[in-house]
């Protein structure tokens, strides 16, 4: 039996709730083989970052380089990447390694509980160097404010960010409007020429983190197992509402913690 392969590029979450570790957990879910470029340490729980930690541009490189030239990679995935001279090492990979399959790029930029999670003038390489490789960009509506230097919060104006953001970047662009107020989750994908919605009921009461990094990387797991770009999003969609919806919870002295549940996507 094949076993689809993707690549996830990102950084390592001690608290296993998003980076490397959520989509290792995604890929193992959705039946794709996961293979990992580590490019900073996190220390963190949702809702704090303790301290970041960068990986060197070139043993992220040597990374990339090794499992590329390994396996048969059907898809790419990028989340934090922290410093200008990581993204600029991921991107100089994809274009020297010749990868030809879909990249998706997820632009992360803070954390859930606000913590920066990227150095301010690594937007301008995000923006130079590796938006132009990616087949989709999935920034949330914060990521998208500050990729435009403008407030998106509502729907029209996410209509009007996401199409400025795809013709600029000459990529598909999936806004998620997870932080707008209503009853549902709302996301847009904009694409050959039109916009298509995602739309799933907001799942309250639920504090965590790495909701951003399963989404991407269910995206990608769709893609590595042949999927259209909009069959991969719809079914990201209802995979990471069940990890919100099923999520894991604990309660400690300084009261409860969540963590999504990666099950298996029934």
């Amino acid at each position: 039996m094949h076993t689809p392969v993707a690549l996830t590029i990102a950084g390592s979450d001690s608290s296993a709730g998003a980076g490397i570790q959520a989509d290792l957990k995604t890929f193992s879910a959705l039946d794709v083989y996961g293979l990992t470029a580590v490019t900073c340490i996190v220390a963190e729980t949702p809702g704090k970052v303790a301290r970041i930690e960068p990986v060197n541009p070139e043993m992220i490189r040597a990374q990339i380089e090794v499992v590329v030239k390994s396996f048969p990679i059907a898809a790419i995935k990028t989340g934090l990447l922290c410093r200008r001279a990581n993204i600029s090492a991921v991107a100089r990979s994809i274009v020297d390694l010749r990868f030809r399959g879909p990249v998706v790029v997820d632009p992360v930029i803070t954390a859930t509980g606000g913590d920066p999670l990227l150095e301010p003038d690594a937007i301008r390489a995000y923006e130079q160097e590796l938006f132009p490789l990616a087949t989709l960009l999935t920034p949330n509506l914060d990521e998208a404010s500050q990729l435009l230097g403008r407030k998106v919060a509502d729907r029209e104006a996410m209509e009007r960010a996401g199409q400025e953001l795809k013709d600029k970047f000459k990529a598909a662009v999936l806004l998620k409007g997870g932080h707008l107020k209503g009853d549902n989750a709302l996301d847009l994908l904009f694409g050959d020429g039109r916009v298509i919605e995602f739309s799933t009921p907001f799942v309250r009461g639920v504090a965590t983190h790495g909701t951003g990094c399963t989404y991407s990387a269910a995206i990608t797991a769709g893609l590595a197992k042949g999927a259209t770009l909009t069959d991969a999003i719809a079914r990201a969609k209802e995979f990471v509402t069940k990890c919100i919806s099923t999520r894991l919870r604990w309660s400690g002295a300084a009261g409860n913690i969540d963590a999504l549940r990666h099950s298996r996507d029934d």
